[in-house]
């Protein structure tokens, strides 16, 4: 039984360009790797259901918790998340779905020199 999470086929379309492709081990080789949507959708259940790491539900076909929680942290050091973030603000932006009147920028996370404009 699949999770509600699990992302559609376009979904994927747009978010796969972004992944950087994992490069197999020559020597050593190892267990092949999980397929990135599937590590996806594990990520996308924890997030949306809080639960730990280690308690992502097996039967999905996700792999552990742990293989999803390195993903996350290697693609996030890829920058696939802040692209991703980008190309979903162009298109919304492009249909006129942003209300910019409403948007603010916080001294927190913008550095604004010498006070800014």
């Amino acid at each position: 039984m699949p999770s509600r999470f699990e992302i559609d086929d376009e979904q994927w379309a747009e978010i796969e360009s972004l992944i950087p492709v994992r490069q197999r081990r020559f020597r050593h080789r190892g267990r092949k790797p999980l397929a990135d949507r599937l590590v996806l959708n594990g990520i996308l259940h924890v997030l949306h259901t809080a639960i730990a790491w280690e308690d992502l539900p097996q039967e999905y076909g996700y792999g552990s918790g742990v293989t999803c929680l390195r993903r996350l942290r290697d693609w996030q050091a890829a920058g696939v998340w802040e692209a991703l973030h980008q190309r979903l603000l162009t298109r919304l932006n492009a249909a006129g779905a942003i209300d910019w009147s409403r948007a603010s920028v916080d001294g927190s996370h913008i550095r604004a020199l010498f006070g800014g404009s």
